[in-house]
């Protein structure tokens, strides 16, 4: 086993372990931090197949954007230091069903068609991946771009939305 395939597992060990916990937790602020420690491991996935450009961009929007505004709207809430809803056993079993539906679906795609290596050269430049982001050709990323914009926007409405709080509640 050699480093890479160590740095491999450690990345992995962390955004799994970090997603865990991020939807099994009861307090809602610690489940944004384990959210934000799943996306930095994301990013540095991206950082290990030496795609820094995307990198940052997983960087800046999804921590530097969505899990900054999910954290701001849990402080302006004032909700930050009090528990969730506990889970029922009805939807503690559904979501463990779900998770073993989706592994023996993964497994099967495995036995399928395996993982075969191939040599094929990857240019990873970052005047290339601006170029396809802008693109509104073929193998253009011009409206995944666009969506990821109105992510951003959806995001703050909603962090607006839970900030301000009805009549009833003051």
């Amino acid at each position: 086993m050699n480093a890479s395939v160590i740095i491999f597992y450690i990345l992995s060990a962390l955004i799994l372990g970090s997603g865990i916990l991020a939807v099994t937790t009861q307090k809602i602020f610690r489940s944004a931090i384990y959210l934000l420690g799943s996306l930095i491991g994301i990013a540095g996935l991206y950082f290990w197949l030496e795609v820094e450009y995307i990198a940052a961009v997983q960087i800046v929007v999804y921590v530097g954007g969505i899990v900054v505004l999910i954290i701001f709207s849990i402080f302006l809430t004032q909700s930050s230091g009090k528990e969730m809803k506990q889970t029922t056993n009805r939807r503690s079993v559904s979501s463990l069903l779900a998770v073993l539906i989706g592994f023996a679906l993964s497994c099967l795609l495995i036995n399928e068609y395996g993982f075969e290596g191939k040599n094929v050269t990857f240019d990873n430049s970052v005047e290339r991946i601006g170029t396809q982001m802008l693109s509104t050709g073929e193998h253009g990323y011009a409206l995944p771009f666009e969506v990821v914009s109105m992510l951003l926007l959806a995001a703050m409405i909603g962090a607006i939305v839970i900030a301000i709080r009805s009549e009833q509640e003051k």
